[in-house]
C-alpha cells in the first residue's frame, strides 16, 4: 500500500521557513512576493491552523540599508546589519499581513533559548499564548546579540526546532530546490527527487550535497539535519523550491517537493521526551490532585503535599501520589525553594508570596508524561 503525502492543508500547526534569497533580491525586498505569502497564511489561519514564519532576510536587508558589501562579513558588522534588517523585516510581515486581520509578533531567539529548559519553557509558553490569541509569530535567529557559540547558524535548523517546540504537525522549508535529490541537480544530470522519504537513512545523509544559492546559508546537510529534528519530534517536513507566487497553494496543488514523513504524533513524541529524562525531584500530591491529573489536567500548586530535592525552573520531576505511587514526570516551572513556598496554596496566592507574578501552574499538562 503506498505511503500518502501528508496535505498542507489539512495542517493544525504549520511552521514556515523563507530563505534571504526567496525574499530578498538584488532590488531589495521582494514585495510581490511577499504579498502572495500572506494570502496563503491567511488562507491557513481562516482555516483555523496556527501559523509560525521562521524568516531570513534580516541581516541581507541591513546590509543594503548600511551599504555593506556581499559576501562574509565581520561579526561585528553582521550584529549591525542585523539590528538595522530585523525592523524593516517585521514591518514588512506586519504591513503585507495587517490587510488581512492577521496580527503579527517579533520573537528572537537564539540556540541558548532552546537548549536552556528554563528558556525553553518560556519560549513555548510566549508562543503557545500568541498562538492562542490568532498571532502568526515572525521567528528569526536573534543575530544582533549571537556569537558563534550560541547559534544555530542556520534557519532550516532553528525552523525544526521551532517546530518541535510548538508542537507543529507540519514544516515546510521554502528553498532555492524542489526537493531532496540523490545528489546536487546541477552538477549531476542524473540526480533523480525523492517524493517521499520515509526514514532518513545513513545513504540519504551521503547523498547531501552544499548550498547553492550565493545568499543562503543552508544547505542540503542542514535541511537533513532540520528533518531529522522535525520528524523525530512527530512534525512531517516539506522541502520545495518557493520562489513561485503563493508557494503553499502550489505544495497544496501538488507542486515538486519531498515530504519527510514523521516519527509519530508530535504530542506523543514530546511526552516520550519528558519521560526518558532523569528527574531532579520529587513533588507529592493529594487525593484531589491525582484525580485531577488523572483527568488531563496540569498540577496546580494547591494540589502539593511535599516538594523533595533541588531543581531550577524547567527541570525534570516525578509527580507522586499520597501511596508513594509515580503519576507522572513533567518539567516544573517554579524552582524548589519556590515549589515549597507555594505547595498547599492556591494559584492566586503565588503573587503574594512569591512578592511577584507567577504561573497559574506548577507543571502544565503540556510539560507532562503521565505513567
Amino acid at each position: 500500500m503506498a505511503t500518502l503525502k501528508p496535505d498542507v492543508r489539512a495542517a493544525r500547526r504549520l511552521v514556515i521557513k523563507i530563505g534571504s534569497a526567496l525574499l530578498v533580491g538584488t532590488g531589495g525586498l521582494k514585495t510581490d512576493w511577499l504579498k502572495a505569502l500572506a494570502e496563503d497564511v491567511a488562507e491557513a489561519r481562516a482555516r483555523g491552523c496556527h501559523v509560525v514564519l521562521v524568516s531570513s532576510g534580516s541581516i541581507a536587508l541591513g546590509r543594503r540599508v548600511l551599504g555593506l558589501p556581499l559576501g562574509a562579513l565581520p561579526l561585528e558588522q553582521s550584529q549591525a546589519a542585523a539590528a538595522v534588517g530585523q525592523i524593516r523585516l517585521a514591518r514588512a510581515y506586519e504591513e503585507v499581513l495587517a490587510p488581512h486581520g492577521v496580527t503579527t509578533a517579533q520573537v528572537l531567539v537564539t540556540l541558548e533559548d532552546t537548549d536552556d529548559r528554563r528558556r525553553y519553557l518560556n519560549s513555548r509558553a510566549t508562543m503557545e499564548t500568541l498562538l492562542s490569541m490568532g498571532v502568526v509569530p515572525i521567528v528569526n535567529e536573534n543575530d544582533t546579540v549571537a556569537t558563534d557559540e550560541i547559534r544555530f547558524g542556520d534557519n532550516d535548523r532553528l525552523a525544526a526546532q521551532i517546530a518541535v517546540t510548538v508542537g507543529a504537525d507540519q514544516l515546510v522549508l521554502l528553498s532555492d530546490v524542489d526537493g531532496f535529490y540523490s545528489a546536487n541537480p546541477k552538477e549531476d544530470p542524473t540526480a533523480t527527487r525523492f517524493e517521499l522519504v520515509d526514514k532518513i537513512t545513513p545513504e540519504i545523509e551521503a547523498m547531501a550535497g552544499d548550498p547553492i544559492s550565493g545568499l543562503s546559508k543552508g544547505g542540503m546537510k542542514t535541511k537533513l539535519l532540520a528533518a531529522k529534528t522535525a520528524v523525530a519530534g512527530g512534525c512531517a517536513m516539506a522541502i520545495m523550491e518557493g520562489s513561485t507566487p503563493r508557494p503553499l497553494s502550489a505544495l497544496a496543488e501538488g507542486a515538486n517537493c519531498t515530504w519527510f514523513l514523521p516519527e509519530g504524533d508530535p504530542q506523543v513524541a514530546r511526552k516520550r521526551w519528558i519521560a526518558a529524562m532523569k528527574p531532579r525531584g520529587e513533588i507529592f500530591v493529594d487525593a484531589g490532585a491525582v484525580n485531577a491529573l488523572l483527568s488531563g489536567k496540569s498540577l496546580l500548586p494547591a494540589g502539593v503535599t511535599k516538594v523533595v530535592g533541588r531543581f531550577g525552573r524547567g527541570e525534570p520531576v516525578v509527580i507522586a501520589g499520597p501511596d508513594r505511587a509515580v503519576l507522572a514526570k513533567g518539567l516544573v516551572r517554579y524552582t524548589s525553594d519556590e515549589a515549597r513556598l507555594i505547595a498547599g496554596h492556591r494559584s492566586a496566592e503565588i503573587a503574594e508570596l512569591l512578592g511577584y507574578p507567577g504561573r497559574a501552574a506548577l507543571v502544565h499538562r503540556d510539560d507532562m508524561a503521565m505513567g
